[in-house]
């Protein structure tokens, strides 16, 4: 089981914030900026963080930047809608999945495979209830049907989950790198 010390929970969960708020709003990736961490912040969220108040700050965080962008900063609207409320376990589900990998995290090669096949299976939940909620609860679609979300999430989840898989696979190898020079200097002194 993966468990830190509360420094290092507290470090964690401000590097987390501070991507969620330099990341959150932008639907592309360009020079200027980068791909939307919010599913990683969830799923990281999960893995590192132990209190459970931690997940309500961090969705209040995103409500409250998605707000401002709408309200403030010129973004358009169009996804702030009577689905947002889906976001709540979509997000909630990439949350769990990075508890659930904590509970059975080891530090073991073998840990790669478990990680991969819950950042799998908790995005592709995730990607069911955000884009799903939408799709058929925000009134922008005329007559939404099965038929017609089904390829939608063979164009749009592959993305969303290459996004996740870029900065879940980043804080796997920041989390190997510095628990390698840990065990180092634990040998050296």
């Amino acid at each position: 089981m993966l468990t830190l010390n509360k420094n290092y929970q507290i470090m964690i969960g401000l590097v987390l914030a501070a991507l969620l708020i330099v990341t959150r709003g932008h639907h592309f990736a360009a020079i200027n900026h980068l791909p939307s961490a919010s599913w990683a912040v969830f799923f990281l969220a999960g893995v590192y963080l132990r209190p459970v108040w931690v997940f309500p700050a961090l969705f209040g965080l995103a409500a409250a930047l998605d707000f401002a962008a709408v309200t403030w900063g010129g973004v358009d609207g169009f996804c702030t809608s009577p689905a947002y409320g889906f976001l709540i376990p979509a997000y909630g589900t990439l949350w769990l999945g990075g508890r659930w990998f904590a509970k059975h995290y080891q530090f073991a090669f073998k840990s790669i495979a478990t990680l991969a096949a819950t950042v799998v299976a908790s995005s592709f939940v995730c990607h069911l209830f955000s884009s799903g909620g939408f799709y058929f609860f925000s009134g922008r679609y005329v007559d939404p049907t099965l038929a017609e979300f089904m390829p939608r999430i063979a164009k749009h989840y592959p993305s969303s989950l290459g996004t996740l898989a870029f900065y879940v696979a980043t804080a796997a190898i920041i989390h190997i790198v510095v628990k390698a020079l840990y065990a180092d200097s634990k040998r050296t002194a």
